[in-house]
Parts: structure tokens; sequence; C-alpha cells
């Protein structure tokens, strides 16, 4: 069969044409989660500035299900001439695909990864009149309770869900797990006391935090975040080893036209290097990240490794 390219020009129909140079219309940025919650965030603080560098409208569309997937496999299945990406996280990019009996893509070959976005610790948090003051309180109430408490995430499989495993593993506690569709939602159940703990990203919990509505137990990361240096970290609380984050990064479809990966490559660059938007999201309670695009496929690897390990171990399958 004559390859595509290959056809004399006056056979083409006139939008596979305008296709082959990018952008020539406007933008697609998918998110898999709810609005609201940080990725969300994160995409529309990102359009705005990718939008201005494309000269071309990028629309941010929230499809949520399947822990995120949804927005994923409708990247994967999308044309690869760069008018389709979607900011995706560790959690529906890597963590729920392998927890998947039969994920509906493959991590490591039906995207492409574009470029690091930004990073975020989780924070353990509960409702501001929860009995627990500190992590060790919450952790005493939780083996005083075994199965009483229950705990939020974004869905089975999500960085939230496998932070609770994980905790719940090293802790000796056993809470009932209480799947949503995204953070938003979440963190008004938390503040109600609909919940009683949720282990998510500090950029949706650090509004409730700052309003007085949730209160911050510890972040999952090794080191104290800037946005909240008074509250310490889970190893500092008692829990040895235990070190989580959540990072963000652009994907287009696998076999992505090479001009349009390089120009996506550097929009995202130029973008996440203007101090203005590095103020929003540090405010925000992101750590930009500027990296190559062999980088971010180097980390994808990495963690694909890593959280498919953890995951067998925590034994979390989706039928």
């Amino acid at each position: 069969m004559i390859p595509r390219r290959a056809l004399p020009a006056l056979l083409l129909p006139a939008p596979a044409l305008a296709d082959d140079a990018f952008p020539s219309r406007p933008i697609t940025l998918l998110v898999g989660f709810a609005p609201g919650g940080g990725t969300d965030i994160l995409a529309r603080l990102l359009a705005a500035r990718l939008a201005d560098d494309f000269a071309q409208p990028v629309a941010v569309e929230n499809r949520t299900g399947g822990g995120g997937t949804i927005a994923a496999l409708a990247t994967a299945r999308a044309r690869p001439d760069g008018h389709t990406a979607t900011l995706g996280t560790v959690s529906n990019m890597v963590q729920v695909p392998l927890a998947m009996r039969a994920p509906p893509f493959d991590p490591a070959r039906d995207v492409t990864p574009i470029a690091l976005v930004a990073a975020v610790p989780m924070v353990v948090t509960v409702p501001a009149n929860s009995p627990a003051r500190d992590l060790a309180s919450f952790i005493a109430l939780a083996k005083a309770r075994p199965g009483g408490l229950n705990f939020a995430s974004n869905g089975v499989g999500t960085s939230q869900h496998l932070a609770a495993e994980l905790f719940m593993q090293a802790t000796g506690t056993r809470m009932v797990h209480v799947p949503y569709r995204g953070s938003g939602q979440v963190v008004m159940d938390l503040a109600q006391g609909v919940v009683d703990v949720n282990f998510d990203t500090l950029s949706s919990v650090l509004p409730g935090i700052r309003q007085g509505m949730l209160r911050g137990l510890a972040v999952t990361t090794a080191r104290r975040a800037a946005a909240l240096p008074e509250v310490p970290t889970v190893m500092e609380s008692g829990v040895p080893g235990y070190d989580l984050d959540v990072w963000y990064m652009l994907y287009g479809p696998a076999g992505l036209a090479e001009p349009a990966f390089r120009r996506w490559s550097d929009a995202a660059a130029r973008a996440l290097s203007a101090p203005a938007l590095q103020a929003r999201l540090r405010e925000s309670g992101f750590d930009p990240a500027i990296g190559s695009p062999d980088e971010a496929a180097s980390l994808v690897r990495t963690e694909i490794a890593r959280y498919g390990e953890a995951i067998r171990r925590a034994g979390i399958q989706l039928d």
C-alpha cells in the first residue's frame, strides 16, 4: 500500500494537509480527573501559557472514570499529530493500569512522554474537628477501631489509594476504602466528615487547610513541604521508609510526529521557565519541574518498575 504521505497532494483532503503542520487548529488537553483537583488546577494554569505559545486555543477537557485511564486511553487512540495531549500523573499513567487485570492501554508503549511538568507531595489530611491532632494519635485511633475508619481516593489503584494501602501496611492499621472520581468532591466530603482521612496532593488540600476546614497531619515525602513547613513528614512521625510523591507529565499518543513532539517539548519548557507561572505553581503547592524529554521517558520507565512491584506486594488488582 502506498504510504499516505507519498500520495500526490491533490489527492489528499484539505484537513489532512493542514494537520501536517502543528499547530493548525485548537488543541485539546485531556485531564483524567474531575474539576477542582490538583491535576485540573495545574492543567488550567499551564494551558493558558501554552495557548499563548502555540497561538491556538488549548481547551482543558475533563474525562473522568477508570481511575483516570479514560483520558489516557483517549490520548493513546488520538491521531498522533499533536492536537490531542493529556496532563497525566503517576497515578493514571502508571499505577492504575499496572493494577488492572486487563489495562486499556500499555503505559510503556501506547503513549509518548513529552515533558515532566511538576511534582507535589501528598498530605495525610483529616477534618478540622477530627480527634487526631497528629499522625501518632491518628494511628492510635485507627488501631483502636480496626476497619472503623474510612479513607478516600480518586479511584482504585490511584496514588491516593496506593499511599493509604502502603500506610496501612507500614502501621498495622486497617481502614475502609471509599473511591471517588476526583479530589474536588473528596475535599468537600472530608471537610464535612463524610470520610475520615485522605492521602491527597498538597495542591488539592492546601486551600482547605489554609481555610481551617482540614488538618494536615503529615506530608508523605522525605522532606517537609515549603507551603506547610509546620507539618512533619510521615517518617518524622514514626513511620520509617515512607516516601511518596505525585508527578505530573504531558503525554501524547504513541508515534507522535517528531515536529509536534519538539514543538510541545519546547513550549512546555518555555512555559515552565516563566517566573510568573513558577510563582503561581508554588503558591498552589506544586514544585515546577523543567527537564528533557529523555529524562521524562526515563522517569516513566523507573516508575513502572517501582510501582509494579509495590502493587504486587499490596495485592491491589482491578477487574
